[in-house]
Order: structure tokens, then C-alpha cells, then sequence
């Protein structure tokens, strides 16, 4: 037995295959180990992509540690390939040395044929860089369960359990909550749960009595702080967080929603929670289901409605609407990649100038993006806080890698979490010049500049609200030019004035001239670039902005402390446009829009490339760029 810090593996195969499961199961063990752990899903957008194709890879990278880790990790040290699409559509990411554990009773001449491989890799010697694994996976499953009585066909579906029972031996992983969820997933099939089951425990005994792995491997637990933990994905925690905005401010939850990858899991996991009186509502297009949240933000609910990029796009008349109401309206903006359809599965941060102006009119709408899959839950923790506290829609932008990768989060004692008050309006709140008491809808608090938010049937409340302008506190229709010119500036003052926690810079030695900046699911590559360079003795400024809209008020002087400012974003320069035009500094891009997360070691490059420049007192980024940077 080797004892290791890490382990990068990744699962690949079919579409149809069960890689995701697998990769799942992986994690879950390996979280109740009690590793630090950071996972990467990789599927096609087709519900059953064809079968044997390098279109139709699935795949899951799964980054193990014993001590605290950020990244999925940049390349695999094992690949699982099910069949030569998974090899070969993976072989390129992996390094000299890594395993490779291949399913040979899929590499038929047809097989190999489909993905363009003339001849068989497996013994042509183009592998010779690799530990390769040669495991007739499917044979072995098939027999395996040759007594269960199931047909060839449906025991071929389990070779993913073999796997998964293989790599559990290899890498000491617990099997006891794997075979529980397997009895409770097939609970009313319960000789699929047992042939599953089967299959499992026969790949841990084949890594036990084999030859061909002399080795297996031990990754210690890490040491986390005290706590308790369990794995969650940033689309679980953003709904937990939800639950929790719901009962910290006393409001019901309401989300109206239309089914969109990748936010359909939030009104999935959702729908189950009735008893913390969640009600969800799967609407019959994206305009009804953010209508419906704004009319129960009316109603007095905790409205909120989850989509993606192009759901924004169908719902940005009603989030003009509900700038124009001013009513807390969380939406939630699961990013993927575009434009149009794009890449459903795939990953991009390319909303972001979308989220700021995409709606007619002075519409200015707070926008809040997690940096982590944990910090999803906090995240919309706060969302909520500032809609319910300065009465306006709030967008929260996280995105695919966040939405669908996973992480160990400690979960927080309730009395950690904010107290989020409503303050409804309970009577009048101006007296007129005849002495009269009455309600104005839109007489603001000095402070948060919100207006009063009044449950329709409150008596002694009744007011009128709706998307033509308002005369400043009677809430009347106005079209006086100097009143729309005051209410346009108000609002936006509104939005510029929103309490949110300055921007902390990570800068140790105090001296660095570079300075780093990213915001949502860039914090985790570029945290770990950041550490390399300063490992290898670089000096480098590291922050991230959770706040996109208003930025932190020390944000300018902090970009103004450094010679350089890097912003790495997975669009074309979104957030460094952003800043140019707001504080005039040289904000300079590096780029990349591939559907996936930055590898760590290419924002290592580029950092070092801007400290080399400013040593030779160059211009630009250096020769680190790759013709994806602008």
C-alpha cells in the first residue's frame, strides 16, 4: 500500500454508461472519509447522445486530498475508459505516467472503427507512456451475475459498479453507504439492487485477488475544522440556502420555474421540502414562471425563479417590471455556455454583462455570484437580504462547474445565519396637509431608500403599484418629466447604496506589484495558480468579488494599489470591461471560453508572465497567453 496527498481519477464512458453515478457514489465515499474533495461533471446535452462516439463521452473527474484543495484538479493520474470513444476523447488531458483502466471487451473492430483508431491502442504500443490496465470489465460483470437471472443485456448494465467496486479497493474507499443507496434507489427492484450490488463486490474482489494492481493506495482524511460535514453540490446548497432565506426572515418560499439545464435540480430538490412551506410551481414557459414569483412577492412571499441565460433573456420585461414595482424578487441564473442554446452542459461565466443591462430602460438590478459550490448556500442567503431589505429584484449568477461539481461543507448552526426582517408595512406612514393619515407606496426609508412593502388586504393599506412611473410617494401615474428624472436616480441610488462587505486582498508579503481579481467559479483556479507561484517564490495579490453590483466602495482604491491587475473570466472580458469604464484602471483580460474551468497551471503561466513584464518594465501579460486571452 502507497499512501498518497492526492488523487485525481476520472470516470468516462457512454453517455448511457453510468459515469455520473459512478463518479457520485466515488465522491459520497470518498467525502465520508473525510477528504477535501472538488468534482467536475462533463456530459453531452442530448438525453442519449449515440452511443460509442466522442460526442456521446461522459465523464467525471473526481480531486481527492488530505489537505485543503480547490480545483477538480488539472489532469487525471487514472482514467476509467469504458470503451475507445472514452479513451480516446480523454487520452490528451492525461500525463506521462498516469493509470489507465480500460475496458477491453469494448474495443471491437467496429468500436475502434467509430472514433477513427486504425489499429487496436491497447496493443499498438501508443500507450507505452501510461500504466495501462487491460479489465474485460463487461465479461466479468456478466459473470459475475450469472446466477441472479437477470438477461446478458440488462447484467451489462452494471459494469459500472464494477468499476466503481475496483476503484473502492484500489483507493480504500468505504463501501457500506454505497450498497445502502443502491437497496434504497432500487427499493422497488430489488433483484436490480442486488445484481448492482453484486457487481460492486465482485470489482473489489477482483482488485483483491489480481495480479495486475500490486499496489493499492491510501489518501488520509484531511484536516478540516470541527464541524459537521457532508458532501453538497452547488445547486443543493443554493436550494438549502433558500430554505434557510425562507425561515430566517419568517416569509414563505415561492419559486415559479420552467424546467432549463443546468437550473432544473434547484426545482427539483425544492419540490420535496413542502414541510418548510416551500411551494414551487414548474410553470408552462419562462415568462410565467417569473411572473408568478413576482406576484407572490406581492402576495408577500419570498419569491424567486431559477433559469439560465437564455431564461433571463425571456424574463427580463418582468425583472424591468419588478425594478418598477420594487419588490424583492430573487432570480437565479444557473450560467451556461452560449449564445442562443449554446452548450446546455457545458460551463461560462458569459452573463454577466447580461445581468447588469440587459432590460430597457434605468433598470439597475444588485447581483451576487458564489465563488464556490458550498458557498452557494451563503450566497443566496444574502441574495435574499438584500431583495427583502432594499425591496428589488437581486440576480444570483453561479454557473454549471459550480452548479454541478461538489465539495465537503460544514453545516452552519442556525443561529450562524442572518435574521432577514421584512418590516411589512402595518399602517399609515404620512400625514397629508389636511391632517389626514394615509399609506404612500413609494415613501422611501431614509436609509435603504426601499419602499413600503404592504401584504394585499392589510385595511387601511390599499394602494395602487404597477409598471407605468410612479409619482414619488403617492405611487400615482405620473408622467411629469422632472418626477421620472428623480425616480430614475433614486432607484439607481438605491442600488449604489447597498450595504455588502468590502473586497478582502490576499496580498502576505505585502509587496506584490500583481494583483489577481475574479469573480464566481474562477476563485477556486485561480486560488490554487495564486499558491503555486507564491510556492515557487512569486509574489502575487490574490481578490474576489462576491458583490458585481455595486461593487465593494473600497474595490477602486484596492485596483489603484498595484501596478498590474489581472482578471481571468470564462467570457470575453465582461468584468475588466466593467471596471475600466468604472475606475479607469488598466484592467487586463486573459480569457477563455471552452465550456471549461481554467486549469490552475495555465493561470500560473499567466501570472507569472505579468510579474515577469513589470521586472522588465514591458506592457501586457507576457508570452504566457494562449490565443484564447484578450
Amino acid at each position: 500500500m502507497r499512501r498518497l496527498d492526492r488523487v485525481i481519477i476520472r470516470f468516462a464512458g457512454d453517455s448511457g454508461d453510468g459515469m455520473q453515478l459512478t463518479g457520485d457514489r466515488f465522491t459520497s465515499e470518498t467525502a465520508s472519509f473525510g477528504n477535501d474533495l472538488s468534482t467536475l461533471p462533463n456530459f453531452p446535452a442530448e438525453i442519449r447522445a449515440p452511443a460509442g462516439t466522442l460526442p456521446g463521452v461522459s465523464s467525471f473527474q473526481l480531486h481527492f486530498a488530505d489537505h485543503d484543495i480547490l480545483t477538480p484538479g488539472d489532469a487525471p493520474n487514472v482514467l476509467v475508459a469504458m470503451n475507445p470513444a472514452a479513451l480516446k476523447a480523454n487520452l490528451a488531458d492525461l500525463p506521462r505516467g498516469a493509470e489507465i483502466i480500460v475496458n477491453t471487451d469494448e474495443f471491437t473492430k467496429r468500436a475502434l472503427a467509430k472514433v477513427g483508431y486504425a489499429a487496436d491502442p491497447l496493443t499498438d504500443g501508443s500507450l507505452e507512456a501510461y500504466h495501462l490496465h487491460p479489465v474485460p470489465l463487461t465479461s466479468l460483470t456478466v459473470e459475475a451475475l450469472k446466477e441472479s437471472g437477470l438477461a446478458r443485456k440488462d447484467a451489462e448494465r452494471a459494469k459500472n459498479m464494477f468499476a466503481l467496486g475496483l476503484l473502492s479497493w484500489l483507493y480504500h474507499r468505504p463501501t457500506q453507504s454505497t450498497e445502502a443507496f443502491l437497496r434504497q434507489k432500487f427499493a422497488k427492484k430489488p433483484d436490480i439492487a442486488e445484481a448492482n450490488i453484486t457487481a460492486f463486490r465482485a470489482g473489489w474482489n477482483f482488485g483483491e485477488t489480481t495480479e495486475d494492481f500490486a499496489v493499492s493506495y491510501e489518501v488520509p482524511p484531511a484536516a478540516l475544522p470541527a464541524g459537521t460535514y457532508r458532501n453538497i453540490s452547488g445547486n443543493l446548497a443554493l436550494s438549502y440556502g433558500l430554505i434557510a432565506a425562507g425561515e430566517r426572515s419568517g416569509l414563505p418560499l415561492f419559486l415559479g420555474s420552467y424546467p432549463i439545464t443546468p437550473a432544473s435540480d434547484i426545482l427539483h430538490e425544492l419540490s420535496k421540502h413542502k414541510n418548510f412551506g416551500v411551494r414551487t410551481f414548474q410553470a408552462e414557459d419562462e415568462i410565467a414562471g417569473i411572473g408568478a414569483a413576482l406576484g407572490a412577492a406581492f402576495g408577500g412571499a419570498l419569491g424567486v425563479t431559477t433559469t439560465s441565460g437564455p431564461g433571463v433573456a425571456l424574463k427580463s420585461e418582468t425583472i424591468g417590471l419588478a425594478v418598477s414595482l420594487e419588490l424583492p424578487l430573487l432570480v437565479v441564473d444557473i450560467q451556461r455556455g452560449g449564445p442562443s442554446t449554446g452548450l446546455p452542459t457545458k460551463t461560462e461565466q458569459a452573463d454577466l454583462l447580461q445581468a447588469m443591462f440587459g432590460r430597457n430602460g434605468e433598470a439597475p438590478v444588485p447581483i451576487v455570484a458564489p465563488a464556490t459550490a458550498a458557498e452557494c448556500f451563503d450566497a443566496a442567503i444574502e441574495a435574499a437580504r438584500i431583495a427583502v431589505t432594499y425591496r428589488t429584484p437581486v440576480l444570483l449568477l453561479s454557473d454549471g462547474y459550480l452548479a454541478n461539481g461538489s465539495e465537503p461543507w460544514r453545516v452552519p448552526e442556525v443561529d450562524e445565519l442572518p435574521v432577514i426582517e421584512p418590516k411589512f408595512a402595518t399602517g399609515p406612514n404620512h400625514v397629508t396637509e389636511d391632517g389626514t393619515e394615509a399609506f404612500w407606496p413609494y415613501k422611501r426609508d431614509p436609509q435603504t431608500l426601499a419602499r413600503p412593502w404592504a401584504v394585499p388586504g392589510t385595511a387601511g393599506l390599499e394602494h395602487r403599484i404597477g409598471g407605468i412611473e410612479k409619482q414619488d410617494g403617492t405611487g400615482n401615474i405620473s408622467y411629469d418629466p422632472a418626477n421620472h428624472d428623480f425616480m430614475v436616480r433614486t432607484r439607481q441610488a438605491k442600488i449604489d447604496g447597498i450595504d455588502v462587505a468590502p473586497v478582502v486582498v490576499d496580498d502576505p508579503s505585502g509587496d506584490a506589484r500583481v494583483l489577481v481579481l475574479g469573480w464566481g467559479s474562477t476563485y477556486g483556479p485561480i486560488t490554487a495558480a495564486v499558491r503555486r507561484v507564491r510556492a515557487d517564490g512569486g509574489s502575487v495579490a490574490q481578490a474576489h468579488l462576491r458583490s458585481l453590483n455595486p461593487f465593494p466602495a473600497n474595490l477602486g482604491a484596492v485596483l489603484r494599489g498595484y501596478d498590474r491587475v489581472i482578471v481571468p473570466e470564462m467570457n470575453l472580458g465582461q468584468l475588466a470591461l466593467l471596471l475600466r469604464a468604472k475606475y479607469l484602471v488598466d484592467a487586463q483580460s486573459y480569457n477563455q471560453v471552452r465550456g471549461l474551468p481554467f486549469k490552475a497551471a495555465q493561470l500560473a503561466d499567466v501570472l507569472w508572465a505579468a510579474i515577469g513584464t513589470l521586472d522588465a518594465g514591458l506592457d501586457g501579460v507576457g508570452e504566457g497567453n494562449e490565443e484564447n486571452d484578450v
